[in-house]
């Protein structure tokens, strides 16, 4: 390490520490996102010369780190389960199973059930549109040219449907306590 960087180094040593602990939450991972800042910094130190504002950089590159961390760690929880390295898991169990449970399947068939029989109490003109865009799933563009309104006139229809069907959706206590309470 070079003495600008060392200067560097003790100057903003203690800052950095301080922002991965307020981002990690945990001694043991600041320090370690602190070692892999400051490794980027070492790889990257014809750069600490050129920046006019290093407290910034070392900031950014800080909170690049950690947002790298935090995905990498999400992507591996994704397909791994958390389970003590001694076991033995099946090669299926990694894979992520992205399908519904039969209860969350049924309650999904339930609230859609719900939600068709509320839109019918709708005028006729905001269940077209509202059908035309989440069931059908036309775009704006399909729809008003369907409908034969300007684009503006949809996404006007979309919001007062939407309102409308929130309206009388909490306005039924049963819906409310069955769709809230699940």
């Amino acid at each position: 390490m070079s003495k600008n960087l060392a200067g560097v180094y003790e100057e903003y040593n203690r800052y950095i520490y301080h922002l991965c602990l307020k981002l990690t939450r945990n001694a043991q991972e600041a320090e370690d996102l602190m070692q892999e800042v400051w490794v980027k910094v070492v790889r990257n130190e014809e750069q600490v010369y050129q920046v006019e504002h290093v407290k910034a950089w070392l900031t950014t590159i800080t909170m690049n780190t950690f947002r790298d961390r935090y995905r990498k760690n999400v992507r591996r929880s994704k397909y791994l389960m958390h389970q003590p390295e001694t076991l033995d898991v099946p090669i299926l169990d990694l894979v992520p199973n992205n399908d519904l449970s039969t209860e969350e399947q049924v309650e999904k068939e339930a609230v859609t059930k719900i939600v068709q029989e509320k839109m019918k109490m709708l005028d006729g003109i905001y269940q077209k549109t509202l059908w035309y865009f989440y069931v059908d799933q036309y775009s704006l563009v399909e729809i008003s040219n369907l409908m034969k309104v300007s684009i503006g006139t949809v996404k006007s229809r979309l919001f007062r449907a939407k309102a409308r069907l929130k309206e009388i959706l909490l306005a039924d206590d049963s819906v409310v306590d069955g769709v809230l309470t699940a």
